[in-house]
């Protein structure tokens, strides 16, 4: 049995909370989800970040088990 569905969205105002790496954001249905990354720069720096230096050695609160 094949099945076509034609959808159409008319979306006038959407408002995101926020929006971090692992985010998925559906508008309507879908087979499955293609994902993308888009990096923007939105305040215009122009060179990269200083390097960040660790303050202290931290122990985790969860030990780690050793890599294998």
């Amino acid at each position: 049995m094949h099945l076509t569905v034609h959808q159409a969205i008319n979306i006038h105002m959407l408002k995101v909370g926020s929006v971090s790496n692992s985010s998925v954001l559906q508008i309507g249905s879908a087979g499955s989800i293609q994902s993308t990354a888009d990096l923007y720069n939105t305040g215009g720096y122009t060179e990269l970040a200083e390097p960040v230096e660790p303050e202290g050695a931290e122990v985790p609160l969860i030990p780690l088990a050793p890599p294998s």
